[in-house]
């Protein structure tokens, strides 16, 4: 397979083409494929079948009757305006998306639907309440054209090497969710058992210590020396936050939200904060502190429960949002060796039967969820306990994080090789035999 340049080349006049492959044509949109509107189609019934629903992030659920002809490519209209999907099969595409109808494309349709993922449709979007894409604008926007036989050549050949990419970016995010099992799995197995012999010995505790019954189902045997109590032991005063109102330039605080919190790290991320007019009354009890726990009272989803449990370390002032309760963390109890606890609880979603449904946000009762069964170590061993698992949990952690790096490089690299092939500044075409 070759992959150098063409031999000629010619101004395409079009900035993000730059120079094109002299035989290449270069066409509006219009020119090389026709967008179709799709259809409505109540969210209830998008469960009623077999054929994949496409919205304009990709397939939302199924139906019984599809209104395209396979294979197609689904480009997003409202919403994620812009973006484009490929399915092999038939589908139903919803009405906030368009759909390339093959009625109208002379062109190889896996070429079209590569050439539509450089070309950036999302740009040409009509601001409006809700953005979305204009059909007569993304119709001007101008396509590489190579000849029909080079588009399929194109188009074998991204097939191919994409799909080697996607294998390898497919490995590493199972290794990754592999690393993310074991670390809540090494957060339960130690907040509820206690340290592995050689870290206790470490810490200058008993290696294997006798177990007892907790007489709870989620804990199992406990080590003999452990209390088990009602989790509302571990932090007797929860204050609701405020949201207070918009920045006056004299009672202006950092204000912590939901979207602060480092959902893997347990941890408040101040990177953008927010700021809000918080009155001195509005200040009371309500002022965090380095220690404090914050727990997300309201908000979740489908994907993410409500519930988690984040440790505050900042000595910026702040206070946090009307969605999240401060937690004091009792006297002779240890913050980080809680936030762990939390965590345990959080990922065995323990949380689950607090958890209210209302108008589509969840609320958590917190009575309910304080009411939960914990073990209870001494002090000095939550301390241990919270020393180890940060320097675990650290190190996969940053594991973890070499792994994102490299299927980011992997990202990047797929999309230069599209990019590099639907422009023409690669020939992928075979060589003739010599």
């Amino acid at each position: 397979m070759n992959t150098s340049p063409y031999p000629t080349y010619r101004p395409s006049g079009v900035e993000w083409l730059g120079d094109v492959p002299k035989h290449w044509k270069v066409r509006r949109l219009h020119y090389v494929c026709r967008f179709a509107y799709g259809d409505s189609l109540p969210s209830e019934a998008r469960e009623d079948g077999e054929t994949p629903v496409f919205g304009s992030n990709g397939p939302v659920g199924t139906h019984d009757e599809p209104n395209t002809s396979a294979p197609v490519i689904v480009v997003g209209r409202k919403g994620s305006h812009g973006e484009v999907n490929y399915s092999k099969d038939a589908v139903f595409a919803i009405d906030t998306t368009y759909f390339v109808d093959g009625r109208y494309t002379d062109s190889a349709l896996r070429w079209v639907y590569y050439a539509l993922l450089c070309a950036d449709l999302g740009d040409v979007s009509k601001d409006s309440a809700v953005p979305g894409l204009s059909r007569e604008d993304a119709y001007g926007k101008r396509l590489p054209l190579p000849p029909l036989d080079e588009q399929r050549a194109i188009a074998v050949f991204l097939d191919r090497e994409t799909e080697r990419i996607d294998a390898l970016v497919a490995k590493k995010r199972q290794l990754i969710e592999r690393l993310q099992e074991y670390r809540i799995a090494l957060i339960t197995r130690t907040v509820t058992r206690g340290l592995p012999p050689d870290a206790a010995r470490a810490a200058g505790l008993a290696p294997s210590p006798r177990l007892k019954p907790s007489g709870v189902e989620w804990l199992g045997d406990v080590p003999e020396h452990w209390e088990v109590k009602r989790l509302k032991w571990s932090s007797p005063r929860s204050i609701n936050g405020v949201w207070g109102d918009e920045p006056d330039g004299e009672n202006d605080m950092v204000c912590v939200r939901v979207a602060d919190f480092d959902r893997r790290q347990f941890r408040v991320i101040l990177d953008d904060p927010t700021e809000r007019a918080i009155t001195g009354a509005q200040r009371s009890g309500r002022e965090l502190e380095v220690g404090d726990l914050l727990l997300e009272k309201s908000g979740g989803g489908e994907k993410q429960m409500v519930g988690c449990v984040v440790h505050y370390d900042h000595d910026e002032a702040a206070v946090c949002s009307n969605f999240i309760a401060r937690l004091a963390v009792a006297p002779r109890q240890h913050p980080l060796f809680w936030t762990y606890a939390h965590a345990a609880l959080y990922a065995g979603k323990l949380n689950y039967p607090a958890i209210k449904q209302t108008t589509g946000i969840q609320n958590l009762d917190s009575g309910a969820y304080f009411d939960t069964p914990v073990a209870f170590p001494p002090q000095a061993e939550q301390v241990a306990i919270a020393s180890f698992l940060d320097q675990e949990t650290g190190a996969v952690d940053n594991l973890t994080s070499r792994v994102e790096a490299a299927m980011e490089r992997l990202q990047e690299h797929r999309t230069a090789l599209i990019t590099a092939a639907v422009t023409g500044k690669v020939d992928v075409r075979t060589r003739p035999p010599t």
